[in-house]
């Protein structure tokens, strides 16, 4: 209990910071810093609230129970009534609570960068990289979250070696972190005569996004690079310098991105996905449990080293974290992914319930 009460302890703090942020004059007159502040504010509003009514159930059970040791008589008899009631809220909301922290310290996050890339297996693993960018954009659209393509490296038969998204919403990195790791597909490629099975991978990495009041980053902590764009088979050339590439000196970090015609757009974008880099890179510092997660999630991109299994032949998906497995992968895959996730995150949070024995019974 003792390292979730840690954690709604700091996020709560930082709420209070916030709050005051919104107060400081100098906040308000910087049109910039305060929509990010109050992005943020936003995103932590539902947990601290929660936290804090929890925080008053506690002192008041707290109350209670001393009133029915120690108070009058007529103070035992208020206590022994009302102290059931208080309780089964408390517990109820240590519930709510868990249900919000699952996913760590990034849960309540409403913006991520996806990134997929296409592993072993050539130009089936591109297009089963492309299925799983399909299948997110899909599932985005069903959750009402906003999903946008940062970057994109297409392959001749339509896959992709490379796609990155950035998607927002309510619940989007809570959801989608689970989706970091090696994802492994078992089908017959349309371009295989005999039908035989064929076996590639792809692999997923899921960043949470920052708010700019999170990460400063400054012109002076990074190199830009300008420099023509140019495509596949000399299409989409630019003759103007409209491509964009960032390095960040402490760090070493490139970012290039050339999907916009307008550098502008390619310097914002390039921008974002430098600074959710950053976050995290900063983050694995501090935190040697999310520098193992990060290496976990990314893998190597083989067959072997996998989260999940697509077997299409018999219509299954299999979920090796949990030994989850559901015989839809034709629902699953076209966007109805819900059933994976809400599995994932029942999972966490059964690992998470225990931690309510550090409430007083």
């Amino acid at each position: 209990m003792s390292s979730i009460r840690d954690l709604l302890e700091g996020k709560l703090r930082r709420f209070e910071e916030l709050e005051r942020q919104l107060a400081d004059p100098a906040v308000l007159a910087d049109g910039a810093k305060i929509s990010a502040v109050a992005r943020e504010h936003g995103s932590l509003t539902k947990l601290a609230t929660k936290y804090r009514r929890f925080k008053n159930l506690v002192d008041e059970v707290a109350e209670l129970k001393r009133m029915s040791e120690t108070g009058s008589p007529d103070e035992k008899e208020l206590a022994e009534t009302e102290l059931p009631e208080a309780r089964a809220k408390r517990e109820a909301l240590w519930s709510e609570l868990l249900d919000m922290t699952v996913g760590g310290e990034d849960a309540q996050r409403s913006r991520c960068v996806m990134e997929i890339r296409a592993g072993t297996g050539g130009d089936e693993a591109a297009l089963f990289a492309h299925d799983l960018f399909q299948m997110y954009k899909h599932h985005a659209e069903q959750k009402g979250w906003k999903c946008e393509i940062m970057e994109a490296s297409p392959t001749d038969m339509g896959g992709f070696s490379k796609i990155t998204l950035a998607f927002e919403g309510e619940g989007v990195y809570r959801e989608l972190r689970y989706e970091g790791g090696t994802h492994r597909v078992q089908r017959v490629p349309e371009t295989e005569a005999k039908g035989r099975i064929h076996t590639s991978a792809a692999t997923v990495a899921v960043l949470p996004e920052p708010e700019d009041v999170e990460i400063n980053l400054k012109q002076d902590d990074y190199r830009l690079d300008k420099f023509c764009a140019s495509g596949p088979g000399g299409q989409h050339v630019n003759k103007t310098e409209s491509a964009v590439r960032l390095t960040h000196y402490e760090t070493g970090i490139v970012v290039s991105m050339q999907d916009e015609k307008s550098q502008h757009k390619n310097l914002s974008k390039a921008l974002r996905i430098l600074k959710s880099r950053l976050y995290d890179h900063y983050q694995q510092q501090e935190q040697a449990k999310r520098a193992a997660e990060r290496k976990t999630m990314v893998g190597s991109g083989d067959r072997s080293d996998k989260i999940r299994t697509y077997n299409f032949p018999d219509n299954r998906l299999t979920d090796h974290r949990i030994g989850f497995t559901i015989y839809k992968l034709d629902q699953i895959i076209r966007g109805d992914f819900q059933p994976v996730t809400d599995a994932l995150i029942e999972h966490d949070r059964n690992e998470l319930r225990g931690q309510m024995a550090g409430l007083d019974a």
